[in-house]
């Protein structure tokens, strides 16, 4: 039995000398924490171009809705769908029958007003009457005449013409309805040269020009671009969305009217941008900031973004040329603490590690 718990005391006090010894290396492993390891980018300036990419709608460069100026049946159409017609085209007439009536009835009341005018003239000559006798004669005479312009007037808002030369589109009626001006007979547009419209924020105002150019692309697939003329801006921005409304000419091209596009305007190009990749930018609050190598030390300071581009960002205030930015290991640095810089790599470099998912050697 002594043989026993003689056996079981040493048993625990090898565990117990065992604990203490594994324990010893974490503190010396703590002691032995060396400066944070990063990768670096000096800051240099160099020419970008500046593009804004916005999307945009494609509207013909004319376009009516043909609705009847008159209510009543329809007795002619002529709508050639997808066809294109020309100016003054007759699309369709309304039953006019009444309104013929009243101007063949106006005739033939002028035509007997005017003898009784010209007699009274005669007779007003040779003071058969007296001067009121003539004047209402005369006026009868006019008024007629008025009659027959007033009927013909609704004579002619029975027929709908083709007000521009342009494609017809599909007919929405047929011969012998009834219809009035709320009706919508077709539509017409005029393809020649199609218009552009998009909104661009009204911070890029002073860059956009009547007769500048900007490049559309219609199709995503081919990534074809054209180009298209500015016409005329908006002078008033839009109080909701703060943005400028742009209209441009596209020249030489089909796609449908109200298909969407993508334009791209150029801003300029900065000739003296400093870019550093976007993920060496610890946003905060109030400011973003960056972690410069000074000294082997870490150094905090804020900086004023410009331009987002796809993997960096310029920076136009905060950093010089010649300053070296931390890049990786951004997370594990601290104010003042020691840096090792592992490697200084190029923007291109960067960007390819990011594509690669980050495995910097």
């Amino acid at each position: 039995m002594s043989k026993q718990i003689s056996l079981i005391f040493g048993i625990f006090i090898f565990l117990s000398s065992f604990s203490a010894c594994k324990g010893k290396p974490a503190v010396t492993q703590k002691k032995a924490t060396g400066p944070t390891i990063v990768d670096a980018l000096v800051a240099s300036v160099q020419p970008i171009t500046n593009t804004v990419e916005v999307n945009g709608t494609v509207v013909a460069n004319e376009f009516v809705e043909l609705h009847p100026e008159a209510s009543g049946r329809i007795t002619y159409l002529n709508v050639p769908e997808g066809k294109r017609v020309k100016a003054g085209t007759i699309i369709a007439r309304i039953n006019d029958a009444d309104l013929q009536a009243q101007v063949e009835k106006s005739k033939v009341q002028l035509e007997l007003a005017q003898k009784t005018e010209e007699r009274n003239k005669q007779l007003l000559a040779v003071n058969g009457i007296n001067q009121s006798d003539y004047d209402a004669s005369l006026n009868a005479v006019n008024g007629f005449r008025a009659d027959i312009a007033y009927n013909q007037a609704l004579v002619d808002k029975t027929i709908l013409k083709a007000p521009f030369s342009g494609t017809i589109g599909l007919r929405q009626v047929s011969l012998g309805a009834y219809v009035s001006p709320a009706t919508s007979i077709a539509t017409l547009l005029q393809l020649d040269r199609l218009k552009i419209d998009f909104t661009l924020p009204e911070g890029y105002g002073n860059i956009l020009k009547v007769g500048g150019t900007v490049e559309v692309e219609m199709d995503a697939s081919s990534l074809a671009r054209k180009k298209a003329r500015i016409i005329a801006i908006e002078p008033q921005v839009n109080q909701s969305t703060r943005n400028l409304t742009v209209r441009a000419i596209l020249e030489n091209s089909n796609p449908n009217p109200g298909a969407f596009v993508k334009v791209y305007v150029n801003a300029g190009v900065d000739k003296n941008a400093i870019l550093i990749p976007s993920n060496s930018l610890i946003p905060d609050d109030k400011n973003n900031q960056v972690i410069l190598v000074k000294n082997g030390k870490a150094s905090f300071v804020n900086v004023t973004t410009g331009l987002v581009l796809a993997n960096n960002v310029v920076i136009t205030k905060g950093i010089s040329p010649g300053d070296t930015v931390v890049v990786t290991g951004v997370l594990f640095a601290r104010p003042k603490a020691e840096l090792d810089v592992r490697n200084i790599r190029t923007l291109e470099e960067f960007a390819a590690l990011n594509n690669n998912g980050g495995n910097a050697k």
